[in-house]
């Protein structure tokens, strides 16, 4: 009996080598793609090494690899939109774009091509059924969940894509690997945003934005320092102001709490938890719902305003426009512009996301719609 074909994404790494091992063993046919994104030797995803781990597993596993060059269309539709966001005041997350915009588009081009029937990743999550639609849900693993980035995944695509590691933790795929031989079984897993690599952020952006400076003011008016550009700091930044404590304040911490992008002002208070690091509500625009929500409003669920963060029980209120006003339970520390709130079920079941635009600021006496 013929083998059904299936794409699998490849990047090197120990997670999409067992993915295809185990693809294969569920008896699947096969086909690697190895997408390069970046072209910068001083990147951490290094193209050339990652590659030759990647052929090496492919070859070890009689699975063929193609490599597909994606540096222009991923400079023109993900880290275009990184500068864009940047120089707006916020702070961005390329890889949920990433995603949507790249790799699961390469992989479904390469599966039509070649007519596979299905598409895979090595990604924590899994893929539940509800109401004959698909839906992205959490991993067994939740340190290394991974939905989060996946929230924009349409029905359409889900139904045709397979995450071999849902159910498994991380401990037991490189034990798979080890027991396998896989040369990658204690290769270090990649982290932080992968075309910046060893940089210093702020060091990478500054090639990109040109620096402007302005002034660090404390809440009650004092102007502190200087700074380069209000591109360079976020909500609940610590480190890299520049700035001293005073005695009186017993020498605490600063920390960025708000951003004048106008007048090009970063406002820091003293102490990690001043209240004006905190918010209980926020609005969210380029709205992503995998089901019609509307009829169902005001609806309790839980949201993630950041990647590594507990879930946090909240309210979505309202859905219109393309926007959407939520209100949690309780107050949330370093709420972020530009970063994605992604909103699940009881049962861990993606039900969308969007990306933050506004947070209200009760300590400062603002409006939420200001």
């Amino acid at each position: 009996m013929k083998k059904e074909k299936i794409v699998l994404g490849i990047s090197g790494g120990v997670d999409s080598s067992v993915a295809a091992l185990l693809l294969q063993k569920k008896g699947y046919d096969v086909h690697g793609i190895f997408m390069k994104n970046w072209d910068d030797k001083n990147a951490i995803c290094s193209a050339e090494d990652d590659y030759a781990d990647a052929s090496s597993i492919c070859a070890t596993l009689n699975i063929p690899l193609t490599k597909i060059n994606y540096t222009k269309e991923y400079k023109d539709r993900v880290f275009s939109q990184f500068l864009k966001d940047h120089e707006l005041g916020l702070t961005p997350n390329p890889d949920v774009l990433c995603n949507k915009e790249i790799k699961f588009d390469v992989f479904q081009q390469y599966a039509k091509k070649i007519g596979a029937v299905k598409i895979a990743s090595g990604h924590y999550a899994n893929i539940l059924t509800k109401n004959d639609k698909f839906f992205i849900s959490k991993a067994k693993d939740k340190s290394k969940d991974q939905s989060y980035f996946l929230y924009q995944l349409t029905d359409d695509i889900l139904k045709n894509i397979e995450f071999p590691l849902g159910n498994l933790y991380k401990n037991e795929v490189r034990e798979i690997a080890e027991n396998n031989k896989l040369i990658n079984a204690k290769k270090k897993d990649s982290t932080g945003i992968c075309f910046i690599g060893d940089r210093q952020y702020n060091k990478f952006v500054e090639q990109f934005i040109d620096k402007k400076k302005g002034d660090i003011i404390s809440l009650d008016g004092e102007l502190m320092g200087k700074h380069d550009g209000h591109m360079f700091f976020t909500v609940g930044q610590r480190k890299g102001l520049g700035v001293g404590a005073r005695k009186s304040a017993f020498d605490m911490p600063w920390y960025v709490v708000k951003k004048d992008i106008e007048k090009n002002i970063v406002y820091i208070a003293q102490g990690a938890d001043h209240p004006a690091l905190f918010s209980d509500e926020l609005i969210a625009i380029n709205i992503f719902m995998n089901d019609n929500l509307n009829d169902k409003l005001p609806m309790f669920c839980y949201a993630k305003v950041r990647y590594r963060d507990n879930d946090k029980s909240c309210q979505i209120i309202s859905l219109n426009d393309d926007q959407c006003y939520i209100k949690f339970d309780e107050k949330i520390k370093a709420i972020t512009e530009g970063q994605s709130i992604v909103f699940y079920d009881k049962y861990g079941l993606c039900i969308g996301g969007g990306i933050i635009k506004k947070r209200n600021i009760p300590f400062l006496g603002k409006e939420l719609y200001e």
